[in-house]
């Protein structure tokens, strides 16, 4: 059995969260265990968290163009 628990944050914090998603269904779990292994990462190994941060935003960026394109295509 998974625990799980329930956690109070801002509205802008989820919001936050949101434009960090890299995909529709990442829960908010596996953003803030993304953030964690960065934040780990960054100590051990600077290099490797800015290359997945690089990542990250190329993926985010890739799906907000789409996003925005599929947008306007439903538009017209």
């Amino acid at each position: 059995m998974v625990d799980i628990t329930t956690i109070k944050i801002k509205k802008e914090t989820k919001e936050r969260l949101d434009k960090l998603r890299e995909h529709d269904r990442e829960t908010y779990d596996q953003i803030l265990r993304k953030i964690l292994l960065i934040l780990n990462m960054s100590k051990k190994n600077p290099e490797k968290a800015q290359s997945l941060m690089n990542r990250i935003d190329r993926t985010i960026k890739g799906k907000k163009q789409y996003t925005e394109v599929y947008s306007k295509d439903e538009e017209n």
